[in-house]
């Protein structure tokens, strides 16, 4: 009896141990944990979106680069949706049945009582059917959105474009749901959640046949869409587009800046596109194939994202190096016979008047000077050893904004390379390496490696004479006075500024009576500096930056295009018309101009 007495007691104890987890396991849903109320009111509730417009990117005068324009988009509930003639839709719609059929069924698994676009930007005929006969369908909707647009059809690098948001951007930021638009790359990407603005929304509650009988908590959780803000920028259009014309049918970059502000005047990549291709229902058709260009990567962001060797425009940058540590200064002369010997090996140099000092080798460009300051810098017995000494040249070269991003106002800006004394280490396989073993760094080869973009800055800092802003191209958000005060301060470089009235003087007769004739202007001083980068085994590059007025600069400018040969060659005149086309709004040498644009470097 005592033995049945037990076991009755311990299934009561039993279920009432179960009882109370349960109990507890219910408050904690109910009252506690609110995931559970959340999916049942999801199940009741639907989320009616009114999608702002993006904000407007302008130019300096104010025109517009990146406008908007309404599009509407047919969408499914794929929960409601009921059968209708696919075939016909399709027709009106102009597209494929079988691919329209797919989307439509790969949403439809998905499910949802959210609309999920199918097909983007209708034709005005589909538009005013479906309006028309709108109580026909049953799970599908018109929506309203806005798309970009482009009246310029310039600056596609700079301004990037828009996509529908990816699955993994969705689920990084809970912003963006299925079939909303994000900005990929440029301006877009970098100031989306400024361009974006803020969804509306409406809560209505839904009845089991998913009517909407009610506004959900008197509109408590309902909000207005806030459209996005507007852009300001620096980009000169008429400049934009004309250095674009310029460097059609060729691959590299062009860069301009206005010294005293920082402010971006002309970003180009080239090979460019009219970005236009990247809006609408022909957008994914266009960017694949633009994205198989495998040849000329049309839509690669050359100016901010590719590593060019700098050519002899570095030289500059070893000089300012050495006259700041005293290594050297305006009365050091080295002399040049055919070049700098290693031995057995030449690196060659081109004819000019021998010795030459710091002034007089930027103006004939002379590659044995510069890499006798190399040597004389970093096999300086004051540091020990040849490491040392390279490590401090390097941290002149990391000041005067190479192997460190310069914070473009773009994402993805690469850094360039400068390498490090332990990359030479492990590259040589030694510590006991010297100047000689590195030295076509000092001439802006070998290793070294540089952006378009850092290659105007230094023309920039050059211009300024030892100080300059961090390159921007938004000179304001929401209002074209609200000016970012992170574009007030100056970045001052560790080098005295009697040292920059060298190397002007030098790019002054670079001009005037060097190796950068082609720069010349009617009664403009300019200052500039030619490079060729060597690209074995193709055609070196043509590499050219300068600046002007030299008394009071305007304008920093570097272009750089790929497997055009000598610097002058190319990489000079369209900086000079660039210069020109700024500065004075007109070009004279219609010739030249002519040249320019007839010259095809493209890899077919």
């Amino acid at each position: 009896m005592r033995s049945y007495d037990n076991r009755k007691l311990f299934f009561v104890y039993i279920f009432i141990i179960a009882f109370i987890v349960l109990g507890v396991r219910i408050f904690y849903i109910q009252i506690i944990d609110p995931t559970y109320k959340t999916l049942a009111e999801k199940n009741i509730l639907r989320y009616v979106y009114e999608y702002p417009q993006r904000g407007t990117i302008y130019d300096v005068k104010g025109k517009i680069l990146a406008g908007w324009r309404p599009i509407y988009n047919l969408a499914i509930i794929p929960y409601e949706l009921e059968p209708f003639d696919t075939n016909y839709i399709a027709q009106l719609l102009d597209t494929d049945t079988k691919l329209l059929k797919t989307k439509i069924e790969k949403n439809k698994k998905i499910g949802g009582y959210q609309p999920v676009i199918v097909y983007e930007d209708m034709p005005d005929a589909a538009i005013s059917y479906f309006y028309e006969h709108e109580s026909e369908f049953n799970g599908i909707i018109v929506e309203k959105r806005f798309t970009r647009n482009y009246p310029l059809k310039t600056g596609a690098h700079l301004l990037g474009y828009i996509s529908e948001a990816s699955p993994k951007k969705i689920e990084e930021d809970s912003y963006y749901q299925m079939g909303d638009y994000v900005g990929v790359t440029g301006l877009e990407e970098f100031y989306e959640k400024d361009l974006r603005g803020h969804k509306g929304v409406k809560v209505y509650i839904a009845d089991v046949h998913n009517r909407i009988v009610d506004s959900y908590k008197n509109g408590h959780l309902d909000s207005t869409k806030v459209n996005g803000k507007d852009l300001y920028t620096s980009i000169d259009a008429d400049l934009q587009k004309y250095g674009e014309e310029l460097m059609q049918n060729k691959r590299g970059a062009i860069v301009a800046i206005n010294p005293q502000t920082g402010e971006i005047l002309a970003l180009i990549s080239a090979p460019s596109y009219d970005p236009n291709l990247l809006t609408g229902r022909e957008r994914n058709k266009n960017y694949i194939i633009l994205s198989n260009d495998n040849k000329n990567h049309t839509l690669y962001n050359r100016a901010t994202m590719t590593r060019y060797p700098p050519g002899s425009t570095f030289k500059i940058v070893n000089g300012l190096a050495a006259l700041q540590e005293n290594f050297i200064d305006e009365h050091t002369f080295f002399g040049c016979h055919g070049g700098y010997r290693i031995g057995s090996h030449t690196i060659g140099c081109h004819g000019h008047p021998s010795p030459v000092n710091i002034i007089s080798g930027i103006q004939h460009s002379c590659n044995t000077f510069f890499c006798q300051v190399f040597n004389v810098f970093v096999d300086n017995k004051y540091f020990g050893k040849s490491s040392v000494g390279y490590e401090r040249w390097r941290y002149y070269v990391n000041k005067l904004g190479f192997g460190v991003p310069l914070g473009v106002d773009l994402p993805n800006e690469y850094s360039g390379f400068v390498p490090t004394s332990e990359y030479y280490n492990r590259l040589k396989g030694t510590r006991n390496w010297k100047a000689d073993g590195i030295v076509s760094v000092a001439i802006g080869q070998g290793e070294i490696g540089a952006t378009p973009l850092q290659l105007a800055n230094l023309a920039a800092i050059i211009a300024n004479k030892g100080w300059y802003i961090p390159p921007h191209i938004v000179r304001a958000i929401g209002h074209p006075d609200s000016l970012n005060p992170k574009y007030k301060n100056k970045i001052v470089v560790p080098i005295n500024e009697k040292y920059f009235d060298l190397i002007v003087e030098g790019m002054e007769k670079a001009v005037t009576s060097g190796t950068a004739t082609i720069a010349q202007l009617p009664e403009i001083r300019v200052a500039a500096k030619t490079g060729t980068a060597q690209d074995p085994p193709r055609k070196s590059h043509s590499v050219f930056i300068a600046f002007g007025p030299v008394d009071n600069p305007k304008i920093a400018i570097a272009v750089l295009v790929e497997n055009a040969g000598w610097g002058a060659s190319y990489g000079g005149p369209i900086a000079s018309l660039m210069m020109e086309k700024y500065l004075t709004d007109t070009i004279k040498r219609t010739d030249l101009e002519n040249r320019m644009k007839a010259a095809d470097f493209l890899i077919k």
